[in-house]
C-alpha cells in the first residue's frame, strides 16, 4: 500500500468570485485504499472532485496523478460517479451505456461483453431497450454506476454513491466497491453518511468551510479522539466496586441485576487500564471489558463544532 500516492493535491486554492471554495487544501490518497472525503454540505468536497476530474481548474496549487502532474488524458484512468446523475433521459439504456463506454476508449465488442456481464450481475438485462426516463431513481443509479466502473478505472471517485438506494441495493453497490478495491482500484468516496465511512474507509480528510481540518488513517483519528471511557460487565457487589475505584475513575452509568452489573466509566488523571484492573479485580469477577472509542460521527461533529467555536472566538 505504500509508495507513491495515486493522487495528491498540494496547496489547492479555488475561488468563485468572492466565494472561497477551497483554501490551501493538501491531501494524498494511497494506492489501493478507500479514502473518505468528508464534510458538511457546501464544505468544498464537490469543488475538489471537479478539479480532480479536470472539469474545473484550481486557481493555484499542484495536482499529481500516479506521481506525475495531472494531465487531461488521465481522465481515462479515472471513473467518476457524480452526485447529480448525468444520463440522457430520452436515450435507451443500452445505447446510452454503449455510447459512454466508447467515449472511455472501449471497442464496441469489448463494451458489449462487459456490459452484458454487469447487466447480468445486477439482474437488469430487461432494461436494455428501456428509456432512462422510465427508470426509477435507484435503477438509474445502477446504470450510472456500471458506466462509471466499466472501463476499470485505477481511481474511482464516488460522490454520495448511496443516495436514492434502498438498503438492499446500497449493499450491492458497497460490495461491488469492495470487490473493485480488491482487484486493485483506489476509491475516493465523498459522503456525509458516517456509518458508511466507518465500514469502508481506510483514511479520511475532513473539509469544513473550504479548509481541510482533519486527515489521516481512520483508526488513528478515532484513537486521537478517544475519551478513556470503558464499559465493564462483572459479577460482584456494586458498592464494593465503586469504593474500589476511589478517585481513579468517574462512574458515568451503572445498571444492576442481582449481582450482575454493567457500568460505564471514564479514567481520570494519568490512570491506566492496568491501574483500573488492579483496583477492581480483588472485588469482582470481570465478564467483559470494552473501550468506547468515539464513532466517526462523534469525531465529525466535535471537529466541526471546535472549528466554528474557534471562528467565533
Amino acid at each position: 500500500m505504500h509508495g507513491t500516492p495515486i493522487f495528491e493535491a498540494r496547496s489547492v486554492f479555488k475561488n468563485y468570485g468572492a466565494y472561497a471554495a477551497l483554501q490551501d487544501v493538501s491531501l494524498a490518497v494511497e494506492r489501493g485504499s478507500i479514502f473518505g472525503l468528508l464534510g458538511p454540505n457546501g464544505a468544498g468536497k464537490t469543488s475538489l472532485i471537479r478539479i480532480i476530474n479536470q472539469i474545473t481548474a484550481p486557481d493555484s496549487g499542484a495536482l499529481f496523478f500516479d506521481g506525475k502532474p495531472l494531465k487531461p488524458e488521465d481522465v481515462n484512468r479515472i471513473g467518476y460517479l457524480p452526485e447529480e446523475r448525468g444520463l440522457y433521459r430520452k436515450m435507451q439504456v443500452g445505447e446510452q451505456c454503449m455510447y459512454l463506454a466508447r467515449l472511455k476508449g472501449l471497442s464496441e465488442a469489448e463494451a458489449k461483453k462487459k456490459l452484458r456481464g454487469w447487466f447480468e450481475k445486477f439482474e437488469i438485462q430487461a432494461w436494455w431497450n428501456k428509456k432512462i426516463e422510465e427508470l426509477s431513481k435507484g435503477m438509474a443509479q445502477k446504470v450510472q454506476f456500471i458506466v462509471t466502473v466499466l472501463h476499470e478505472p485505477e481511481l474511482l471517485i464516488l460522490d454520495e454513491p448511496f443516495t436514492g438506494f434502498d438498503p438492499v441495493n446500497a449493499n450491492l453497490i458497497r460490495d461491488e466497491v469492495l470487490e473493485l478495491r480488491r482487484k486493485g482500484a483506489t476509491v475516493i468516496f465523498s459522503t456525509h453518511r458516517m456509518e458508511t465511512v466507518e465500514e469502508l474507509c481506510d483514511s479520511i480528510a475532513l473539509i469544513n468551510k473550504s479548509k481541510k481540518i482533519l486527515d489521516g488513517k481512520l483508526i488513528d483519528i478515532r484513537k486521537q479522539y478517544r475519551t478513556h471511557t470503558y464499559r465493564l460487565e462483572f459479577t460482584g457487589n456494586l458498592i464494593s466496586f465503586t469504593n474500589a475505584l476511589w478517585a481513579g475513575a468517574e462512574l458515568l452509568e451503572k445498571k444492576q441485576d442481582g449481582d450482575h452489573c454493567t457500568v460505564t466509566l471514564r479514567l481520570l488523571g494519568g490512570n491506566t487500564v492496568n491501574n483500573l484492573f488492579q483496583a477492581i479485580l480483588p472485588v469482582c469477577e470481570l465478564i467483559s471489558f470494552q473501550e468506547l472509542i468515539p464513532s466517526m460521527s462523534d469525531v465529525f461533529i466535535r471537529t466541526v463544532q471546535q472549528e466554528s467555536t474557534q471562528d467565533h472566538g
